[in-house]
């Protein structure tokens, strides 16, 4: 630290006279200077730029554990505490969420599904249970109302749809997404969501029903009963339309196409705790592959 100081200001007012204000000896300073590099020192002139790499790469949001485990699967062997030293010394740290403001809204004249879930998200296989829910995005240009789909087994953010309204036809475009990307015919799905409009429709009921599905509503005004969609809402918010060197968001179309890449980074990239820290993704291979290594044991074509 004193060596730091005398170097950054040795031009303007010279060494030997900050080293009197310091009661240092200059002897002292000089001989710092050209005592060689600690291998502690040279470890982290290397380490420094490459958690800031990995930092950049997963937007700038995660903190000290999650950087510690994401530079380990990059094959950096690295202590934890080293990278939250490392972090404070280059000057970079993690997002925290902030609390989430509810944006749909109930019809109370509209029949509701029973609540199938009973803030019970948890599940043993993917397509067992999806929950989704809506949030919003001001723009230059007006509001844009996202809508996720989220598999609750793995976190994996199966559909979504960003629009400039958020009528029943954007949760539609939503469901439509997902039921491309895991198939048209998802037998015992229950799809769990607030008591918002658009999930009460006669439509997203019939769209739910051409594939097996069951909606499942929780109880009006309670966001414990939605808490995992509201949850990745708020991570959506924290490391995307919020995050560091984010924004401002000029127009829906901005927010659909960072949107775009933050689903596909959510999904193949980003470490979930819930997952043991692996991507959703990855989580999903290991779950199909210990089944077929499972099949092949016992047998079973």
């Amino acid at each position: 630290m004193i060596v730091e100081f005398i170097d950054d200001n040795r031009d303007e007012f010279g060494v030997e006279p900050i080293c009197t204000v310091l009661q240092v000896a200059p002897s002292t300073y000089y001989a710092a200077k050209t005592r060689p590099l600690s291998a502690r020192a040279i470890r982290d002139a290397v380490m420094i730029p490459v958690l800031v790499t990995i930092w950049a790469a997963n937007y700038r949001v995660y903190g000290a554990h999650k950087l510690w485990k994401a530079a380990r699967r990059a094959g950096h062997e690295i202590g934890r505490d080293q990278v939250a030293r490392l972090m404070r010394q280059a000057g970079i740290h993690g997002v925290h969420r902030r609390k989430r403001l509810r944006t749909t809204r109930p019809d109370p004249s509209a029949p509701r599904p029973a609540d199938l879930v009973k803030r019970d998200f948890t599940a043993t296989a993917p397509n067992q249970l999806w929950v989704t829910d809506l949030t919003y995005v001001p723009t230059w240009a007006g509001v844009a109302y996202v809508c996720f789909i989220v598999d609750a087994f793995s976190r994996t953010i199966v559909g979504w749809r960003v629009a400039s309204h958020m009528r029943t036809g954007m949760v539609l475009d939503a469901l439509e997404m997902a039921r491309w990307s895991r198939g048209t015919q998802l037998e015992g799905l229950r799809c769990h969501s607030d008591a918002g409009s658009q999930f009460t429709s006669i439509r997203y009921g019939e769209r739910l029903a051409e594939i097996g599905a069951v909606p499942s509503i929780g109880s009006v005004g309670d966001s414990y009963d939605n808490a995992l969609a509201e949850t990745v809402n708020g991570l959506y918010k924290t490391e995307l339309i919020r995050g560091p060197g984010q924004g401002p968001w000029k127009t829906v179309e901005d927010v659909e196409l960072a949107t775009l890449g933050w689903v596909h980074w959510h999904n193949t990239e980003r470490l979930h705790g819930y997952l043991g820290d692996v991507p959703p993704a990855e989580f999903e291979t290991a779950h199909y592959a210990a089944l077929a290594t499972l099949s092949d044991a016992l047998g079973i074509q």
